[in-house]
C-alpha cells in the first residue's frame, strides 16, 4: 500500500463578496480535486487545538499524525532541523525574518512582513552581516530562504509572547514588541540590526531599484528541541517529505523522512508544481508515504492578493493533484489524503482556528462518496457530517482506513 498527503497550505478560505460569496475553492476550476471529492469521502479535520495559536507549525504537526500538545515547543526549533543547526537541551532556536518597517504618525508598522520577497541571494549577504558583526558564542544567526532565516540563542529564554510579523501587516508594532527584562537581549539585537542594514548596499540597491528595503528583523517562533517518535515508530513505514519550506522538510526530518529537493522549488507561486508531482511518484517506487507541500496558496492569502490565491489553488489541481493522480494506479494500491493544513483567508491576509477540508480516496474503495458530493469546498466539507476532531487523528484514518 502506498500513502500520499496532497497538501495545499492555506487553501481553505471564507466567502468573499468579490466572488459572489463563494470562497477562493469554489470559484477556482479545480477538476482533479472535485473528482476526489466526488468519489471519495470528504469531511472537516480540526488542525489546529484550542489552546493554539494557528501557525503552519501546529497545524501539520497534526496533519503528519503528531499531536501538538505532546510534541510542540516552538516553530523554530523545526527549521533549525531542516537547516541542519544541531541544537542543545538549553538552546532556543527563533525564526528571524527579514522585514521591512514603514513609519506613519510617528509610529512604526509592519509594512512587509517578507521585505518584498527578497531574493535568497540579497538575505544571505545580510544574514552574514549580522553574524559577522553581531555573532557570539552566545548568538548565531543561519541563512535561510528568501525572508526566512534562523537565531540560536543558547541558554536563551523559550518562554516569550512573540506574534508572527505576517499577523502584523499594516498594524503598529508597538504593543508587539517585548520589552520585559528577559527580552532585553532580542530588542538589542533587533536595534543593532536595524543600524547595520539602514545603510547595506543590499537595501541601497533595492531602494534604488523601488523594492522594499529589509530594514529590520523579526524574532519569533522560539523554542527548544522537540521529542518525537518517527513515522517508522508510529505507522511502522519509510517515506519522504517534499517541500520549499524549512518548517515543513524539518517536521519530515524529526518524523524521520527523507528529505527531497526539488529544483525550481520556491514557496511562491512560480514553484515548481509539475516537479514536485512528478517527485512525489518516483519516491513511491521506492517508499511507503510521502507528504507533498505547496506552499504558494498560503503565500498568496497573506499578501492579499485573491487573484494570486486562484491561480495557486488551480496549479495546485493540475499539476501536483492532476499529475499525481494519473501516476498512482502504476504503484499498486494506494491510499490519498487531500487538505490544507489551516485557512488562510485572504481578506484576512493570517491564518484562522476554523476546521479544513479534507478527501481521503483509496483505489481499494474503502471510503466511498454518497453520491451527493458535487466539488471540493469548505461547504460540501461542513456539509458532510464528517469532523475528525482532534486532527492528528486524519493521519490514523489514511493509514488505518477506518472512518470514526
Amino acid at each position: 500500500m502506498k500513502y500520499i498527503v496532497l497538501l495545499g497550505d492555506g487553501m481553505s478560505d471564507e466567502p468573499i463578496a468579490a466572488l459572489d460569496g463563494l470562497t477562493p475553492l469554489q470559484a477556482a476550476r479545480t477538476p482533479n480535486m472535485d473528482k476526489l471529492a466526488q468519489q471519495g469521502r470528504i469531511g472537516l479535520a480540526e488542525t489546529v487545538p484550542e489552546a493554539f495559536h494557528p501557525g503552519s507549525d501546529v497545524a501539520n504537526l497534526s496533519v503528519f499524525g503528531y499531536d501538538p500538545a505532546s510534541c510542540y515547543t516552538g516553530r523554530s526549533p523545526l527549521e533549525a532541523a531542516s537547516m541542519g543547526v544541531e541544537l542543545g537541551p538549553d538552546d532556543v532556536a527563533f525564526r528571524l525574518n527579514l522585514v521591512t518597517l514603514g513609519l506613519a504618525g510617528g509610529d512604526m508598522y509592519m509594512q512587509d512582513f517578507s521585505a518584498g520577497h527578497i531574493t535568497t541571494e540579497e538575505a544571505r549577504e545580510l544574514i552574514e552581516c549580522l553574524q559577522e558583526e553581531l555573532g557570539d558564542e552566545e548568538f548565531q544567526f543561519y541563512p535561510g530562504v528568501s525572508y526566512r532565516h534562523l537565531m540560536v540563542w543558547r541558554g536563551g529564554r523559550d518562554d516569550l509572547k512573540i506574534l508572527p510579523p505576517h499577523d502584523l501587516t499594516g498594524q503598529s508594532i508597538s504593543n508587539h514588541v517585548p520589552r520585559s527584562e528577559e527580552a532585553m537581549p532580542l530588542m538589542q539585537i533587533t536595534s543593532s540590526a536595524q543600524l547595520l542594514f539602514k545603510r547595506h548596499p543590499v537595501n541601497i540597491k533595492r531602494e534604488n531599484a523601488g523594492m522594499n528595503p529589509a530594514n529590520s528583523i523579526w524574532l519569533w517562533g522560539q523554542g527548544k528541541r522537540p521529542q518525537m517518535p518517527t513515522l517508522q515508530d508510529k505507522f511502522d513505514l519509510n517515506g519522504a517529505v517534499i517541500s520549499a519550506v524549512d518548517l515543513i522538510k524539518g517536521i519530515g526530518i524529526y518524523a524521520g523522512l527523507d528529505v527531497i529537493d526539488v529544483p525550481g522549488a520556491t514557496g511562491y507561486l512560480d514553484t515548481n508544481y509539475l516537479g514536485k508531482a512528478e517527485a512525489a511518484l518516483e519516491a513511491l517506487k521506492t517508499r511507503d508515504f510521502v507528504y507533498l507541500h505547496v506552499e504558494a496558496p498560503d503565500e498568496a492569502a497573506h499578501s492579499g492578493s485573491l487573484s494570486d490565491k486562484i491561480e495557486a489553488i488551480e496549479r495546485f489541481d493540475k499539476d501536483v493533484v492532476g499529475t499525481v493522480m494519473a501516476g498512482l494506479g502504476s504503484l499498486g494500491d494506494y491510499r490519498v489524503l487531500l487538505l490544507p493544513d489551516h485557512p488562510t483567508p485572504v481578506e484576512k491576509m493570517t491564518h484562522t482556528k476554523d476546521p479544513v477540508p479534507f478527501v481521503i480516496y483509496g483505489s481499494a474503495d474503502e471510503f466511498v462518496s454518497d453520491g451527493t458530493v458535487k466539488g471540493y469546498s469548505e461547504a460540501a466539507a461542513k456539509d458532510s457530517g464528517l469532523l475528525i476532531s482532534p486532527g492528528h487523528r486524519v493521519m490514523n484514518l489514511l493509514m488505518n482506513g477506518e472512518l470514526p
